[in-house]
């Protein structure tokens, strides 16, 4: 299915772990955005916020912007438990583009991707094959993928070649 594509979007990661209603506003306030309900994200391709878990926050920033993001927030939050790392290095963004990219992630994730349970501003955690990831709708026809560098290729030709045996069905 050539019509898909599957790339690396370069760009910093500052994961911010600590109590939701202690965190959100420092996370708020460094990404310049609103903070997302749960299982949302916010902004947009060139910045976003991302609820991870009960107890975790993603920023996605422009690259290079982590380790001061990571900084900024050590500093808004002192004397508040939480963590603040900059995990660039650690994770890798993947876009996914192409008339059938639901079809393609679906045939690798038990989670639901039809339209109406997976709309765009919704942020899933689950598997790819068996690759722990978080994915979400990042335009009319692709989602964006993150997941750790240490299996970024492998899910790469994963993705790759789940285009390539064609659709399977369509929502």
């Amino acid at each position: 299915m050539a019509e898909t594509s599957v790339f690396e979007v370069p760009g910093a990661m500052v994961l911010l772990r600590g109590d939701h209603e202690a965190i959100g506003e420092a996370a708020a306030h460094v990404a310049g955005l609103p903070m997302p309900e749960t299982r949302q994200i916010t902004g947009g391709a060139e910045r976003a916020l991302a609820w991870m878990s009960p107890d975790e926050i993603l920023i996605l920033a422009a690259e290079g912007a982590g380790p001061g993001m990571a900084r900024a927030l050590g500093e808004k939050l002192t004397g508040v438990h939480h963590l603040a790392l900059d995990v660039s290095d650690m994770r890798v963004r993947l876009r996914v583009t192409g008339p059938y990219v639901r079809e393609v992630l679906a045939k690798l994730s038990p989670a639901d991707l039809a339209p109406g349970a997976l709309p765009e501003g919704e942020f899933r955690r689950s598997r790819l094959g068996q690759v722990p990831a978080a994915f979400w709708v990042s335009g009319p026809d692709s989602f964006d993928v993150i997941c750790f560098r240490s299996v970024a290729g492998y899910l790469r030709e994963l993705l790759e070649h789940s285009a390539a045996a064609g659709p399977v069905g369509h929502f």
